[in-house]
C-alpha cells in the first residue's frame, strides 16, 4: 500500500515536472541557437589571412609511442615544406617506446628524447617531458611558436607557411584543415573523417570569422611561445581541451586557418574506435568539471578568476574613449567567447538522459498508472521520419489506470525515444551529404557506392559518442595508445589531388 501511495504522489506531480521538462528544453533551444548562424557562416567564409612579411621560427613536437610505421613520414612531410629549412626544428619524444621509433626519427633529421615512465603516460606527460627538455637544451623562449603534431599526420608542402600566415598577422594560437589520409580504408576510418570536416564547417570557420575561439583538436596546430615560458601543464586524458578552456578564460582568440591542411589516420577497428572514444568522453567529462565553473564565472566577471597568466599585464592608466570602446567590444568577445567553450564542454547528453529517465519514464509512468493512457500515438515527434510515417497510418494505444498502464507507459516511453533517435539518425545522414557535396575538392577520391556506405553509416559516430560518455560516468579510463600503421605518404596524397584535377 506504502508502495502505491508513492507511484499515486509522483504520478501526481507529472504534469508540473512536465511542463518544467518542456521549459528546460526551450531554454536549451534559445541557449543554443546561436549556432545556426555558425553554420550558415561556414558554408559561405572563413577567416582569410595576408602573405606574412616576416617568417618565424618554430619548433615542431612530436609525442610517439611505438610509431615506427608512420613517423618517417611525417617527418619526410616536414622536411618537403616549402618554409625555410633553418627556421624549423623538429623535436620528437619517444615515450615508453619499445620499437626503433627512436632511431627512424634521427635519421630523418629530427632532435629525439627518450622517456620512459609507465606510471605518467598521457601524451600530455610526454609534452611535458620534451619542453623540460627543450628548455634545458635550447631555452623555451629561443623559438616563437610551437607546432604539435601526432606522429601518423602528414603535412601538405605548404603547411607551415600558410600558418605563418596567420602567425604574423599577430594570432596566438591557431588550429588548422585536419583532413584524413585514410578516407575510404572502411566505414569506421570515414565517420571520423566526416567528423572533423564537419567542425570544420559548424565551428571552426564561424568562429575563426567572427574572431571568437574555436577548439584546439589534439593535433594540427600552432601557438606562441608566451603559453609554455613557464613549461606544459596539461597532462589529462585530454590535454587539448584543458588547453582550450585556459586559452579562451585569459582572452586568447584560437583562430583558424582553413589554407594550412594536414593529413590525420583514423582508426579502422570499432574495438580501437571504442577505446579512443571513451578516451575523449572522460576527458571530456573532466574537462567539463576541471573547467566549467571556471568558465562559467568568466562569463559574468571576465578575466577576474585566471588561474595561469601567459601574458604581462599591459593595462593603461590614461585611456582614450577609442580605447574604452575597443575594451568594451573585447570583453563582450571574451565573455561570449567562455559562454561558447562551456555549452562545448556542457555533457548535454547526460543530462538529456537524466531529465527523461526522470520526468517521463518514472513520472510519467506513475502518472499512467493513475490516470491510464488515453490515445497516444506511437508514431508522435517531430522528426521527419515520424511526421511522414503519420501521414500515412497511426498507430494508437489506451489502458485503463492500474499496473498494466504503469508497465506498457514505460514501455512506449522507450519506444518513442527510440523511435526519435531512428529519427535523428536519418536527418543526421545529411550531414554526410552535405560534407561530400560542399568538401569535394578536398576529400579523396572514391567510387560513388562508398559514398553512399559512408553517409548511412555517418551518424554511427555520434551514436558511439553519446553511449561512451554514459559509460564513462561509471569507468575509470586510463590512457592506451592508438596503433597506427597507414602506409600512405605525402606523395600518395599529391598523386590522388593531381589525378582528382585530371
Amino acid at each position: 500500500m506504502y508502495f502505491l501511495n508513492i507511484i499515486n504522489s509522483i504520478g501526481d506531480s507529472y504534469l508540473t515536472w512536465k511542463n518544467v521538462y518542456n521549459i528546460i528544453g526551450k531554454i536549451l533551444v534559445i541557449m543554443m541557437a546561436y549556432k545556426s548562424l555558425y553554420w550558415l557562416i561556414g558554408v559561405f567564409f572563413t577567416r582569410k589571412f595576408k602573405p606574412a612579411k616576416n617568417k618565424h621560427k618554430y619548433a615542431i613536437l612530436i609525442a610517439a609511442r611505438n610509431e615506427k610505421n608512420v613517423i618517417g613520414n611525417l617527418l619526410d612531410s616536414i622536411n618537403k615544406q616549402d618554409y625555410p629549412k633553418e627556421l624549423i626544428t623538429t623535436f620528437v619524444v619517444a615515450d615508453n617506446c619499445t620499437d626503433n621509433t627512436a632511431e627512424i626519427a634521427r635519421k630523418h633529421g629530427a632532435i629525439c628524447y627518450e622517456r620512459f615512465d609507465n606510471e605518467h603516460k598521457t601524451k600530455g606527460f610526454a609534452l611535458q617531458y620534451l619542453l623540460e627538455k627543450i628548455g634545458e637544451d635550447y631555452g623555451r623562449m629561443s623559438f616563437e611558436g610551437y607546432f604539435i603534431f601526432d606522429a601518423d599526420n602528414l603535412l601538405n608542402g605548404n603547411y607551415i607557411s600558410k600558418m605563418n600566415d596567420a602567425f604574423d598577422s599577430g594570432e596566438k594560437i591557431i588550429t588548422s584543415y585536419r583532413n584524413t589520409k585514410n578516407f575510404d580504408e572502411n566505414w569506421i576510418a570515414s565517420t571520423y573523417a566526416i567528423h572533423w570536416i564537419r567542425s570544420i564547417r559548424c565551428n571552426h570557420r564561424a568562429r575563426s570569422v567572427l574572431r571568437l575561439a574555436t577548439n584546439i583538436q589534439g593535433t594540427g596546430f600552432l601557438f606562441a611561445s608566451e603559453i609554455v615560458k613557464d613549461g606544459w601543464k596539461y597532462t589529462s586524458l585530454t590535454e587539448d581541451r584543458a588547453l582550450t578552456a585556459d586559452a579562451v578564460a585569459q582572452g586568447y582568440q584560437i583562430t583558424y586557418n582553413d589554407e594550412a591542411m594536414f593529413y590525420d589516420e583514423q582508426p579502422t577497428s570499432l574495438k580501437i574506435a571504442l577505446r579512443q572514444r571513451l578516451r575523449w568522453s572522460k576527458g571530456h567529462l573532466l574537462a567539463f568539471c576541471e573547467s566549467g565553473p571556471y568558465l562559467f564565472l568568466n562569463i559574468f566577471f571576465g578575466k577576474l578568476f585566471i588561474k595561469t597568466k601567459w601574458r604581462e599585464n599591459t593595462k593603461k592608466n590614461n585611456k582614450s574613449f577609442k580605447d574604452i570602446i575597443l575594451s568594451i567590444i573585447e570583453s563582450i568577445r571574451h565573455r561570449f567567447a567562455s559562454y561558447d567553450t562551456l555549452l562545448q564542454l556542457t555533457p548535454f547528453s547526460v543530462f538529456n538522459l537524466a531529465k527523461w529517465i526522470i520526468v517521463i519514464l518514472i513520472m510519467g509512468s506513475c502518472y499512467y498508472y493513475n490516470n491510464g493512457i488515453n490515445n497516444i500515438d506511437l508514431l508522435s515527434g517531430g522528426t521527419y521520419l515520424a511526421k511522414g510515417l503519420r501521414n500515412l497510418f497511426s498507430i494508437k494505444i489506451s489502458v485503463e489506470p492500474g499496473i498494466n498502464a504503469l508497465f506498457i507507459g514505460m514501455i512506449t516511453a522507450i519506444w518513442l525515444r527510440l523511435f526519435y533517435r531512428m529519427g535523428m539518425y536519418i536527418q543526421n545522414m545529411w550531414v554526410a551529404v552535405y560534407v561530400f557535396i560542399i568538401e569535394r575538392k578536398n576529400i579523396k577520391k572514391m567510387t560513388f557506392k562508398k559514398k553512399v556506405l559512408y553517409t548511412i553509416t555517418w551518424p554511427i559516430f555520434d551514436i558511439i559518442g553519446r553511449y561512451t560518455t554514459y559509460a564513462a560516468l561509471f569507468m575509470k579510463v586510463t590512457w592506451k595508445p592508438i596503433p597506427h600503421d597507414s602506409k600512405v605518404t605525402i606523395d600518395d596524397i599529391d598523386t590522388n589531388v593531381k589525378e582528382k584535377v585530371h
